[in-house]
């Protein structure tokens, strides 16, 4: 499941701070569990733009991940920086990688895990231009979108709880056991 791109932009609290906007997508498992993330950080009149990924821990770090756009070729970060819920690579966002980003169908973060097998994690760029073009995400919109996300996973966890409980027996009932001789 995935969230819709969206932008939020900020300042922070220091005095003359400039305005830094986030273009950002999660892809989570059905339990709820963000299993990866794309954003795009773009700092108030800098030229330098990151692309920053996000994928589950556990992953092998000295092998960093690849972001693929489409068809185009392949490139690799190494992890600035792990934390309890995922490992996060920077790439140099440059006007020709947010280009294709904006043209473009898919995004595919890849990382090898602690078994030493490759991790293709797809996010579909749809709707990425229209964020990245259009005016910041108004909170009261994000708020809701969350609370959206939260209730489809829960109804998700729900169906998955039903499901498992109508394959065992029902509480209470024992096995029978032929009568001892």
């Amino acid at each position: 499941m995935y969230s819709p791109w969206m932008k939020v932009c900020g300042k922070g609290p220091e005095a003359g701070a400039k305005q830094v906007c986030v273009i950002a997508k999660d892809g989570r498992i059905e339990s709820g569990m963000p299993v990866v993330a794309v954003a795009l950080i773009e700092p108030e009149g800098e030229p330098r733009k990151i692309l920053r990924v996000t994928v589950p821990p556990g992953m092998h770090l000295q092998h960093g991940t690849r972001v693929i756009i489409d068809q185009n070729n392949p490139q690799t970060a190494p992890y600035v920086t792990c934390f309890p819920n995922g490992c996060m690579a920077d790439y140099a966002a440059d006007a020709d990688m947010i280009g294709k980003m904006k043209k473009g169908q898919t995004i595919i973060v890849q990382a090898i895990n602690m078994n030493g097998a490759a991790i293709s994690l797809p996010l579909p760029l749809a709707d990425f231009a229209k964020a990245y073009d259009g005016p910041p995400t108004d909170p009261k919109v994000f708020e809701e979108q969350q609370r959206k996300l939260q209730e489809e996973l829960q109804k998700k966890a729900e169906e998955a709880r039903k499901k498992l409980e109508s394959q065992q027996p029902p509480a209470g009932a024992t096995p029978q056991t032929p009568p001892k001789q």
